[in-house]
């Protein structure tokens, strides 16, 4: 009788030699432990970022490191050097002829030699921006003297007389368009940065170059106070006086386009 297929089968499978199982369990079980692991890892290396960022931004606020780690601070067209380098003179992006510095009595004539006066009725038809004015303090009305220079863009310069005291510049106003002359002050007394109406500011001191009706550039400054530069909508803005900084982005904040 011939043997049965499966009796065949069944002999032949016990003759045959399997290779041994390999250690499937083990496998897995390692890379189960090694996915648990990265999202560990990555979350530790994440924490320790942030602390060391939190460390660096609290450096920062410190003035010495800010001035190593920054070459310069940029707010619109000016640029100030916090640190002490070679050449301590402000300079701009233009050919200029410097002419000596005015004392404080003769500003009001200093005035008179300024390029560019004109009348804030005309300024606002030259200028391709809207020209706001502080509503702040109430009293303090249109500016007494106006002046519309080109820097490379419009420079626009407003200036309040002291009431009390008339031979005095009680503030100055700028309005500088983008693409004007880049401003550097280098090394200026004081630097703090500041905020008007939640934008990045600059409250500093030093001289600004204005055009005579020579053709020269003189660096000058027309109160002896503080400034506060900001930028908004491509126009950087440069008010000078002689009061707080509370006081200083109180009047900045009260701009507004009649």
């Amino acid at each position: 009788m011939t043997e049965p297929i499966e009796s065949r089968v069944e002999a032949l499978a016990k003759e045959f030699q399997y290779p041994p199982t390999p250690s499937v369990a083990g496998a897995v079980m390692t890379r189960i432990d090694a996915k648990a692991t990265r999202p560990l890892l990555g979350r530790k290396l994440a924490w320790a970022l942030t602390i060391l960022l939190v460390i660096f931004a609290g450096l920062m606020f410190v003035p010495p490191v800010r001035a190593a780690v920054l070459e310069f601070i940029q707010i619109g067209i000016v640029r100030i050097f916090p640190a002490p380098i070679e050449s301590p003179v402000p300079t701009i992006e233009a050919p200029i002829t410097v002419t000596p510095a005015p004392t404080k009595s003769s500003l009001i004539p200093i005035l008179e030699a300024i390029a560019g006066e004109t009348t804030l009725e005309s300024a606002r038809n030259i200028v391709d921006f809207p020209i706001p004015l502080p509503t702040y303090p109430a009293d303090l009305g249109e500016p007494d003297r106006i002046f519309v220079q080109d820097a490379g863009g419009w420079m626009l310069i407003l200036v309040w007389l002291d009431p009390q005291q008339p031979n005095q510049v009680q503030m100055s106003l700028h309005l500088i368009e983008e693409g004007s002359w880049t401003i550097d002050k280098y090394h200026p007394e004081e630097v703090a940065e500041t905020t008007v109406h939640g934008r990045r500011a600059l409250w500093t001191d030093g001289e600004y170059p204005l055009m005579l009706r020579n053709s020269d550039i003189q660096f000058m400054r027309m109160i002896e106070g503080h400034v506060l530069i900001w930028e908004e909508n491509d126009i950087t803005y440069r008010l000078e006086i002689d009061v707080s900084l509370e006081e200083a982005i109180r009047i900045a904040e009260s701009l507004q386009v009649p």
